[in-house]
């Protein structure tokens, strides 16, 4: 897998670099990858192991296992410091029609679409994501499938993200798959929120006591 630059992500990748909704940050991007290249260093272990490991094809055999491995491969490259040895392919959904990615959109981010219209002089955040997708890899093309991991899948699990959401566009003509992340995290999680409404006494007292 290659990571490929494409300049109509641009704006959308900036929108969701770091959006701040009160309590909470909403993270994303838009990134698309070749899987044309040969498979080496990561990606060769990953899918010679995947390849191997017939649980790993479970419940999935109307999928084609090349399709099934790229979107993993996908995932490896969107997540590298996180181990996907271990994904299962029930994890992943083939969606009917991009009625699912829109219902994300409404159902995940009708915040950040009102500010993105406040900001893009009334534009759809769905229409200019829609369009940017479509000059990369061609919507009528593709096949469109979402990962939802289970607590054991999950890489946002330990930074304390209160949800996340996975899609990938994959056209097989082409050998070019689209990925969008996106995450919302807590304000108030991890370690930064603890010191930050605690006194410097209090800091003290807590240290003492793990001691």
């Amino acid at each position: 897998m290659k990571l490929l630059e494409y300049t109509p992500f641009d704006s959308v990748n900036v929108f969701f670099d770091q959006l701040n909704l009160g309590d909470c940050t909403i993270r994303g991007n838009l990134e698309a990858f070749s899987c044309k290249s040969k498979h080496a260093g990561n990606d060769r272990r990953l899918s010679i192991s995947l390849e191997h490991d017939l649980t790993f094809f479970m419940f999935r055999f109307y999928f084609s296992r090349k399709t099934l491995i790229y979107l993993a491969l996908t995932l490896g490259h969107m997540y590298p410091d996180y181990d996907f040895s271990a994904v299962r392919a029930h994890l992943f959904f083939r969606e009917e029609d991009m009625e699912s990615f829109k219902q994300m959109l409404d159902n995940y981010l009708s915040e950040a679409c009102m500010l993105w219209a406040a900001k893009n002089e009334g534009s759809s955040l769905l229409d200019s994501m829609t369009k940017a997708i479509d000059e990369v890899i061609k919507i009528r093309e593709c096949d469109i499938y979402s990962y939802n991991p289970d607590s054991d899948g999950d890489p946002f699990l330990e930074k304390g993200a209160i949800w996340s959401i996975n899609f990938f566009f994959y056209n097989r003509k082409l050998k070019r798959v689209v990925s969008f992340r996106c995450c919302c995290t807590s304000k108030f999680a991890g370690d930064d929120f603890l010191a930050g409404v605690l006194s410097e006494g209090e800091e003290d007292a807590l240290i003492d006591m793990d001691i």
